[in-house]
């Protein structure tokens, strides 16, 4: 059927109204109608063998029958053929024949209309081509980048030269919009018509090569993925035939037990925390890098002891008793740690909280090996707690005691959290021993994180960077250690109330080798009790010429190298069934003395003075010299002294310049170099010449050890005063003091010590200031008392009445 042979137009046609807009004159088109007038009207037309005219609704108006609701272009054009739907709807074939439009609509049944053809604007062929040239270059492109183009389509256009027909044939081919579709279709200017395409096509051009980079990427995703998923699958698979599928899972559900078992004794912020990793591990693939950080991290959480603390209650009884019980003497020590916890049990008592009676952390202070971390362990044992100790001798990592963050490879909890898991329990005994040599660097200050461990107002708050959540430091007790307080900084210091342990004297060292030290070495040695044993004497020698320190320690390895050889002896001589040790054989089990603290000597010497010093294990006597040579009054120091001692002697050499100038150190004329005319003419001469005329060298033996502090400020003018006056001091008495200018003698400290090693020179007076003498008399031990005459003396003048020989 040709449109030529209907020459009648315009004409009446029935109209199909459609979703869809079928724009292409001389194509074969599938029509899917809605209603049962369209379906009669085009059943009518199919068989009166007659033509159909197709348009479309307007958009937004939908589903209504009005002519004002359709395009008034459509196409004209045949119905081919008509196939029934099992939906209830009918399909036909419908071939386009031309362009039409709707002149009037004509009354009756269904919609009909008087259809015009439409007509188009003449072209020029020139631009025609050039257009078309452009449009077939970019549908080559398009064509290559979108596969629904097919080869026939583009061949078609490639050798078509009728640029209506490639028109109406590229817009058939892309997706448009229906208004776009529309005007592309009604257009009757060929040249507007191919720009308007060309611009639509380099859009579909642009979006394909969009499309095909996203594409790309998302197939390479996907195939990583594929190929992961294969893998892992693969995995599982060998993991179920070897029994091993499983094991993941029941890890995960015994993580849940004990999360919802510690629960009732967590805090809220731990609990979001623990529950959230755990669910996160639960999500993550057990082969990743991450899945391995929060399972560590999960196993170090669930090993803290949540709710659990000691069963024994406080009892200031047991305190002391165990106290007692460890440790001779220190009776100070013991007595300041009994009140301590008795007002803990008073508190406990009475209902009192933690945070009430305000807490102090305990420092125990003194040299080494006086038994500060026994005590501790004391302590511990008494109250039914475990002892937590941490080292903090040379930390400088502040992350040692915080914890690490779970960003970093390797982290773990700090050391706190890493002792409460040790102990399993909330409330141990921690001891932070030697906190005085924490050091600080470029990772941080660990005092600053002691400062909130150590406050019992913040530490029931404490946050590890490791866990991530506060846990509750305010039932466990803190004890420090230190050997030196003033290396602890003044923040942390003011937080502590110090105990103060020192020097043993020998007679104590006695006590503690026949009590403690022995018995506890025979048992680290195999030994019985009867097989060694030392006597009385020869454990004094041991004592006293072959150990020198504040503690015990030393003594106890003297003790232990005598069980040593004595279990070797057992063993090479079977015949012999016990050692024993006297002060004749003493030699034979050990090596040579040590001679740390020479007795001093007996004979009166000019210008050499006994003084006392404190080092940090305990007390030293301190042997000053001074000698004059001839010259401009100079004064020349050697002995390795610090900065405050050196000014100490030039006080100590103004101050006897005094002296001599008032008269109150006679100086003897025969003491004082004359010239030859002075002694030719019998020129009497001041007594202040003695030192203009003399250059003093003041030494302190023993160069190669430092030596600091000004309390060798009597010994110093003693020294000085003796070598001019020319008068012999007695070796047998020591002083420690501080010199003024004015000569007035100001306290020191670490008296106790001092004293202890002027007991073992055998020194018998002691010259020390006269408010040490009144307030810490009480702390020296009575047999240093018994066998020292103890003088406080106040100005320099008394101390020149008691060390000259008369």
């Amino acid at each position: 059927m040709q449109l030529s042979d209907y020459d009648a137009f315009p004409t009446t046609l029935p109209i199909v109204v459609e979703d869809e807009l079928f724009l292409y004159p001389f194509m074969i088109s599938p029509i899917f109608l809605t209603d049962q007038k369209d379906i009669d009207a085009a059943t009518d037309a199919m068989e009166n063998n007659s033509l159909l005219f197709v348009t479309s609704s307007v958009a937004g108006k939908e589903g209504s029958r009005d002519f004002d609701a359709m395009y008034k272009v459509g196409v004209v054009g045949s119905i081919m053929r008509k196939v029934h739907i099992p939906d209830g709807r009918v399909k036909i074939l419908f071939q386009g024949l031309a362009r039409g439009e709707i002149v009037e609509p004509v009354p009756g049944d269904f919609n009909k209309a008087v259809i015009d053809i439409v007509k188009l604007d003449n072209y020029n062929k020139l631009k025609a081509d050039a257009l078309m040239g452009i449009l077939r270059d970019k549908i080559k492109i398009l064509s290559s980048m979108n596969s629904h183009f097919p080869a026939d389509l583009v061949r078609t256009i490639e050798e078509n030269d009728e640029p209506h027909r490639i028109a109406d044939l590229v817009s058939s081919m892309l997706k448009l919009d229906k208004e776009v579709a529309y005007a592309l279709y009604i257009e009757p200017n060929i040249e507007k018509r191919l720009l308007e395409l060309i611009d639509v096509v380099t859009s579909e051009i642009e979006s394909a090569k969009v499309q095909r980079e996203i594409r790309t990427k998302v197939h390479s995703k996907i195939e990583q993925t594929n190929k992961e998923y294969f893998l892992k699958e693969q995995l599982k698979e060998i993991q179920h035939e070897l029994g091993m599928d499983t094991q993941r899972e029941e890890e995960i559900a015994a993580f849940r037990e004990k999360v919802e078992a510690l629960k009732p004794y967590m805090q809220e912020d731990a609990f979001k925390e623990i529950s959230k990793q755990l669910d996160r591990f639960a999500r993550m693939h057990p082969e990743s890098s991450e899945a391995h950080v929060v399972q560590s991290y999960l196993e170090w959480v669930l090993e803290l002891p949540f709710g659990q603390f000691s069963k024994k209650s406080l009892s200031v009884h047991d305190v002391s008793s165990e106290l007692d019980k460890d440790h001779y003497s220190l009776e100070k020590p013991k007595e300041r740690i009994v009140e301590f916890f008795s007002v803990r049990e008073l508190a406990m008592l009475r209902g009192m909280k933690q945070k009430e009676i305000g807490g102090v952390i305990l420092c125990f202070a003194g040299p080494p090996g006086v038994g500060k971390t026994s005590l501790a362990n004391s302590i511990a044992t008494a109250l039914g707690r475990p002892l937590v100790r941490i080292a903090l001798g040379g930390l400088e990592d502040v992350n040692e005691l915080r914890g690490h963050r779970r960003t970093y490879v390797g982290a773990m909890p700090g050391r706190v959290v890493q002792g409460l898991i040790e102990a399993k329990s909330m409330d141990p005994v921690i001891v932070l021993d030697e906190i005085d040599k924490v050091g600080r660097s470029m990772r941080g200050d660990p005092t600053a994180a002691l400062l909130e461990i150590l406050d019992p107002e913040q530490n029931s708050k404490y946050r590890d960077y490791y866990l991530n959540f506060n846990i509750d430091l305010s039932k466990a007790i803190f004890i420090a250690t230190a050997n030196d307080v003033g290396r602890i900084p003044a923040p942390l210091r003011d937080r502590m109330e110090f105990i103060g342990l020192n020097s043993y004297t020998p007679k104590e060292k006695f006590e503690i080798a026949k009590r403690y030290l022995i018995p506890q070495e025979l048992k680290k040695h195999a030994l019985k009790r009867r097989e060694f044993s030392i006597s009385d004497k020869a454990l004094k020698i041991l004592i006293d010429e072959y150990t020198r320190e504040a503690g015990v320690r030393n003594l106890r390895r003297r003790i232990a190298s005598l069980m040593r050889k004595c279990a070797r002896e057992l063993l090479e001589d079977r015949t012999k069934d016990a050692i024993h040790i006297t002060k004749k054989n003493l030699e034979k089990f050990t090596d040579k003395k040590v001679f740390e603290i020479s007795l001093v000597d007996t004979k009166p010497q000019v210008g050499v003075v006994s003084g006392l010093a404190w080092t940090a294990v305990g007390g030293d006597v301190l042997t000053i010299e001074a000698i004059k040579i001839k010259g401009k009054g100079a004064l020349q120091l050697t002995g390795s002294l610090g900065d405050v001692m050196k000014e100490s002697v030039r006080i100590a050499h103004s101050v006897v310049k005094i002296l001599i100038d008032q008269k109150k150190l006679a100086i003897p004329p025969s003491v004082i170099p004359l010239s030859v005319k002075e002694r030719e003419e019998h020129i009497a001469v001041d007594a202040s010449e003695v030192y203009k005329r003399y250059d003093l060298h003041i030494h302190v033996p023993e160069g190669a050890t430092p030596k600091d502090g000004p309390s060798a400020g009597i010994t110093m003018v003693t020294a000085i005063a003796s070598i001019l006056s020319e008068q012999k001091v007695d070796n047998r008495v020591a002083m420690t003091g501080e010199v003024t200018l004015t000569g007035k003698v100001l306290p020191i400290g670490g008296l106790k010590e001092k004293l202890i090693a002027a007991y073992k020179a055998g020194v018998t007076k002691a010259l020390i200031p006269v408010k040490n003498y009144e307030r810490d008399l009480d702390d020296i031990p009575g047999e240093v008392k018994n066998n020292i005459k103890i003088i406080g003396v106040s100005t320099i003048d008394d101390v020149l009445k008691e060390v000259f020989v008369k």
